[in-house]
């Protein structure tokens, strides 16, 4: 059985020294965007385009994003003229676009083990496996972290389905006795709590999914929580994991998993808002499942369902300046019945070369 190592954290420290804004990771995926480019007509071509071309050194703005209607269900088979794209407010030209529900997936899976998640870690563990048995395809890779008073690597990417569950299954409940650890290597020392046991590291377990994993991948991505909501003791603020989401193009799911029991019925707990905010933000949406083993997994088969439906749209913006600030995208259905679930918009960073 691999032993669980620490997250990669000195590049977050020289972060936290130096400044919390830092470019992490370019959010404007590089991609071709031939005149020729091809059209419905050739979704094959496109498809192939898409997928292979991200490495050219040429700065497209690339959005993944599902189309639902009022009832919430999939719409597919929809084309480029059923979509406009703006950017700050700005009409953006299409460059190309293509379903892209076959395109390989990177996805990370965070597990929270703190106090809280005592009686349904074993569940979610179960319904986790089954999942990444269902959804991940021999080109995809993924992650497993798990995040208590620490945040712990217990499985890099890999595309064995055997290696994740195995890391998983490593996953154990940890309040280290009522005290927090902050993020490993940066002071040491514990966080001070009050009363309870406290510990669960959310936002600086997202951050550093993000940062020091996703960043550094390129194409379709995606983080799976695993989570009540509730963050005790992170360094980060939510605002700091939100960016380094979008920063690093992933798309943010919550399977929010909250045994009302360990709050005393719902008056102590508080954590949904917060996910809501960090998953409309990136693309995602939250899955409210409680204890229950059946809403767990229809929760993970919706998910599954959305990746692979997802429309892959581009374009070359019309403000070039890769000046660091948050640009908001709107993607418009000629169906105003229609609801887009994509990221509020990207980062103009430069790409890392």
């Amino acid at each position: 059985m691999p032993k669980a190592c620490r997250l990669p954290v000195f590049r977050v420290l020289i972060f936290l020294l130096l400044f919390v804004g830092l470019p992490a990771a370019n959010a404007q995926q590089s991609a071709t965007s031939p005149d020729n480019k091809p059209d419905q007509n050739h979704q094959d071509q496109d498809q192939d385009q898409s997928s292979t071309t991200l490495k050219v050194n040429v700065n497209v703005v690339q959005l993944f994003f599902n189309v639902k209607d009022k009832r919430g269900a999939l719409i597919p088979n929809l084309t480029k003229n059923d979509f406009q794209i703006l950017e700050d407010g700005k009409p953006q030209t299409i460059k190309y676009f293509a379903a892209e529900s076959n395109l390989p997936l990177t996805l990370g899976i965070l597990i929270d083990s703190s106090g809280s998640q005592a009686r349904v870690l074993d569940m979610e563990k179960q319904v986790g496996g089954e999942f990444l048995s269902q959804i991940l395809r021999d080109k995809d890779l993924a992650f497993v972290i798990d995040f208590d008073v620490n945040v712990e690597l217990l499985q890099d990417f890999t595309s064995s389905v055997r290696l994740l569950k195995t890391a998983l299954n490593q996953a154990r409940i940890n309040t280290a006795g009522g005290s927090g650890t902050g993020i490993p290597g940066l002071g040491g020392g514990t966080v001070p709590t009050q009363g309870a046991p406290r510990g669960t590291l959310l936002y600086d377990a997202v951050y550093l999914a993000s940062h020091d994993e996703l960043a550094q991948q390129v194409g379709r991505k995606a983080m799976i929580l695993l989570t009540d909501g509730q963050d005790e003791g992170s360094q980060l603020k939510i605002k700091d994991a939100i960016e380094a989401a979008q920063k690093s193009d992933s798309i943010v799911y919550v399977l929010l998993c909250a045994d009302r029991g360990f709050y005393g019925g719902f008056g102590g707990y508080s954590g949904e808002g917060e996910m809501k905010k960090m998953t409309q933000e990136t693309g995602g949406r939250v899955i409210d499942v409680g204890n229950k083993y059946e809403k767990l997994k229809e929760g993970f088969d919706q998910i599954a369902n959305e990746l692979r439906s997802q429309y892959n749209i581009g374009y070359s913006s019309t403000n070039p300046a890769l000046d660091g600030t948050f640009r908001k995208v709107e993607i418009h259905a000629s169906n105003k019945d229609y609801k887009i679930q994509s990221r509020a918009g990207y980062y103009a960073i430069p790409k890392r070369d």
